[in-house]
């Protein structure tokens, strides 16, 4: 059944005002029966930090007195928003699992929007981003245990396998290369602009969330991983942001951003196990369809235009969160040796990108690199969860050398 967003009765700005006591929500429970729960709160994290940071940077560059009351009044019930979404996170999880939390978000978001982009050429942006993260999620689950003593199925729940993907040490390219091609503002489905949105969100927030708690592990090895990892991900930030089309205009922006939170707000509500956290949600999609309501109105006044001409009348197919291994080892199979020059994909190293690795590594082993020969000192073994048989690429290990052979 089709949903038109723009149609329904949202909740008026001045009844969405909430009181501490609303605002301190209880925490998940630590061990939730669906982990995509919490994966589900990551990713909303994640795109109300990116609706906030855009109506900041809109509201410094308009001179419309009238419009930035709105944007700040917006921007506060947001910001209100996004701290129940975040404080659903357990104060009892550590970093470390708080951060597999994100890579299995960024793993099987990212896969899904993969599989349902209807561009080529987006899709093959998303294809290549996911197993890096992929990788990621293998490199923090080895640091994990030899941290915490603890194992990362206790965290994906077989519902992600763990094991290398492109090797984080292939992933420091020239930053030039991260440059890619925007879409079309003016032929582009709105599934494609909701879904390089989405995923530009998660990533900004990933690189946010690792410049932050890096420093605050003792162990030199945590702190060189993050310190990489954090890095790669500032690079996916580059990657995602530049298939958005720098044409749109700052009210084109706004509706963008707002149709982007009513859909996941209504695509997690319609997939939600947990009840208490499905009524957030439920919540949410009510006051951000007046919010959508309200940039239509804007776009309508400054723009000259129907917001349906931009956005249609009804939202895409729902984002899932599902496994994705059948997908992911596909994908492992066909595109491990890929990486980027220019806007374009290559097989073959180039000089640019061999320049960057010397830069880089200067003939050193990098964290990533290191993580997994320390796990193998300490344990006899490298950890990894397959659920599916071995490896697509038959005794694939961790080093760049030996996926290069």
């Amino acid at each position: 059944m089709s949903f038109n967003p723009l149609a329904e009765k949202g909740i008026p700005l001045e009844q969405q005002y909430r009181n501490w006591r609303e605002l301190n929500v209880t925490p998940l429970d630590p061990e939730p029966p669906d982990p995509y729960t919490t994966t589900r709160v990551i990713a909303l994290n994640a795109i109300e930090a990116e609706s906030i940071a855009f109506k900041h940077n809109f509201f410094r560059r308009c001179p419309d007195q009238d419009v930035r009351r709105t944007l700040a009044e917006v921007r506060y019930l947001e910001n209100q928003q996004q701290r129940v979404v975040n404080w659903l996170l357990p104060g009892v999880a550590s970093v470390l699992e708080t951060t597999l939390g994100y890579e299995q978000n960024a793993v099987d978001l990212t896969a899904w929007v993969a599989r349902m982009e209807p561009d080529p050429y987006l899709k093959q942006a998303y294809e290549f981003g996911v197993l890096e993260d992929f990788d990621h999620l293998y490199r923090y689950a080895n640091l994990y245990e030899m941290v915490e003593r603890r194992k990362a199925e206790k965290i994906v729940d077989g519902l992600t396998e763990v094991m290398p993907g492109r090797p984080t040490i292939q992933q420091h390219r020239h930053p030039i290369d991260h440059v890619n091609e925007p879409y079309d503002r003016n032929t582009a489905s709105p599934l494609s602009k909701l879904h390089a949105l989405t995923i530009m969100a998660a990533e900004q927030q990933v690189a946010t969330y690792y410049m932050n708690v890096g420093p605050q592990y003792m162990e030199p090895i945590a702190r060189q991983l993050y310190q990489e990892i954090g890095l790669i991900e500032q690079q996916h930030v580059t990657h995602y942001e530049s298939l958005v089309d720098p044409g749109e205009t700052w009210w084109e922006q706004l509706l963008n951003h707002e149709l982007c939170e009513v859909y996941l707000y209504y695509s997690f509500f319609t997939e939600e196990t947990d009840r208490r956290v499905k009524a957030i949600w439920e919540l949410h999609l009510n006051e951000e369809i007046t919010h959508l309501q309200i940039a239509a109105d804007l776009l309508r006044r400054h723009d000259g235009r129907e917001p349906e001409e931009l956005i249609g009348d009804s939202l895409p197919q729902p984002v899932r969160f599902e496994s994705n291994k059948a997908y992911l080892r596909e994908l492992m199979a066909d595109q491990m040796d890929l990486t980027k020059l220019g806007s374009g994909y290559v097989r073959e190293a180039h000089e640019r990108f061999e320049w960057m690795q010397q830069q880089i590594h200067g003939g050193e082993k990098p964290p990533s690199e290191r993580v997994i020969d320390e796990h193998r000192a300490r344990f006899g073994t490298e950890y990894r969860l397959e659920t599916e048989g071995p490896h697509p690429i038959a005794g694939l290990r961790a080093s760049a050398d030996e996926v290069n052979r």
